[in-house]
């Protein structure tokens, strides 16, 4: 009876590591004005599959310039454009992760000029915003996981253009996440000095003085995070992907407590229940993501884990 009940557990973990990852990959990021770092409403993301078979897809950022979207097939290489009234469009040609998010965040410069060559692309970019191209290369070497020369590349954007907030909220980031603490703080408060009411920033600071040990810093920046649902799913993502569920799962119920309508929420916060071999809480969580999008992007598969955690 008891090998049986382990085979069993055995077999809803790997159909839920096929579910989770599979040929499927996630695209996500942020589309602001190189300038202002302001984020750019209703912008447009077209991909094209560069070989293979034909897929052309549009998807639409949010209000906030904040995009997510499936790629059914990720085996595949992209051309992406990102395009938006009043600004230049930027094109870049990559292959997303598997079964993973691929984080983009882009900054278009205004101006209605051809797209930008993507970073490593020999056509004449020489007329291009020198910073804007800096940033743009710096963007794709740390989509690569490139992050020393992603930072490099940050760097000389900001020294090309002292005022580009969006490349210090960037270097804030890549400093965050090589844990170069100091440099991070000083990044994230150099971006507030234009920008000052940054959530991306307090949340940089917030965990950035956690790291540190520095209570007292850390508390003062968590007061100014709100209880958004968005921010507080988007972090979630970005832990899932670092393999830290544990730290996921809190930001997951956050954003359910702040918007009982968010259905990807629930969606989320079920599947990391599979993981950890919490049926119950997993069936109760994608029957409810199931609830609010019966037919949403993710519904095959919540249906198909469902038959796992009965």
């Amino acid at each position: 009876m008891r090998r049986k009940f382990a085979v069993a557990v055995l077999a809803i973990m790997a159909v839920a590591g096929s579910a989770f990852a599979g040929e499927e990959a996630r695209m996500a990021g942020k589309i602001t004005d190189a300038a202002t770092n302001k984020p750019i409403p209703n912008a447009v993301i077209t991909i094209d599959a560069t070989a293979g078979h034909t897929v052309h897809k549009e998807f639409k950022a949010d209000k906030d310039g904040t995009y997510r979207f499936l790629i059914l097939d990720g085996t595949l290489t992209y051309k992406f454009t990102y395009k938006a009234d009043g600004y230049a469009p930027a094109e870049y040609t990559l292959k997303p992760k598997l079964g993973e998010v691929t984080t983009k965040d882009v900054a278009l410069e205004s101006g209605s000029a051809a797209p930008a060559p993507a970073a490593g692309a020999p056509a004449a970019a020489a007329k291009a915003n020198p910073a804007v191209l800096a940033f743009n290369e710096g963007a794709a070497l740390a989509n690569d996981g490139k992050l020393p020369e992603a930072i490099a590349k940050m760097e000389e954007a900001v020294a090309a253009k002292p005022d580009l907030t969006a490349g210090y909220e960037a270097l804030a980031k890549l400093y965050l996440r090589t844990k170069n603490y100091d440099k991070a703080i000083e990044r994230a408060n150099k971006a507030l000095e234009v920008d000052t009411d940054n959530q991306d920033m307090f949340s940089v600071l917030h965990q950035a003085y956690t790291a540190k040990g520095d209570k007292t810093k850390a508390a003062e920046y968590q007061k100014k995070l709100p209880a958004d649902a968005v921010a507080m799913f988007n972090e979630a993502a970005r832990l899932i992907n670092a393999s830290k569920d544990s730290e996921a799962e809190p930001l997951l119920k956050g954003a359910i407590a702040a918007n009982d309508k968010f259905a990807p929420a629930y969606y989320e916060l079920g599947m990391l229940y599979v993981r950890t071999q919490k049926n119950a809480d997993a069936k109760t969580n994608l029957q409810k993501y199931l609830e609010l999008e019966p037919t949403g992007k993710d519904a095959a598969t919540a249906k198909e884990m469902l038959n796992y955690v009965k």
